[in-house]
């Protein structure tokens, strides 16, 4: 039997939206904190929709997972991201190497 690339892509998501929950399951989303951010002395740029997707690595407690995310905002060492899981959306400040462009 064949495989369909259409079938396999929503396969893929079905798959990633699981070990989301899953992670979400041991712990809160961590985000970078206000001083981590500094803000105040940073510039931040918000990007308009659309967003560029990218993928990162989150954090659920200690459980790590890599998403496909949108980035939403930056500053010159961290992104401001969302992804979905199901209906959820999650959003958080991340470490900037912690994410990649999505060339896909």
């Amino acid at each position: 039997m064949g495989s369909s690339k259409r079938l396999a892509a929503h396969y893929d998501m079905r798959s990633q939206y699981q070990a989301i929950l899953a992670a979400a399951r041991c712990g809160p989303l961590q985000s970078l904190t206000d001083r981590e951010l500094a803000l105040r002395e940073q510039p931040v740029t918000i990007y308009p929709q659309p967003y560029r997707a990218v993928r990162a690595w989150v954090r659920f407690g200690p459980e790590a997972v890599r998403v496909d995310a949108k980035l939403a905002r930056s500053t010159p060492a961290a992104a401001g991201i969302e992804f979905r899981a199901g209906e959820t959306t999650f959003r958080c400040w991340v470490w900037g190497n912690a994410v990649t462009a999505d060339d896909a």
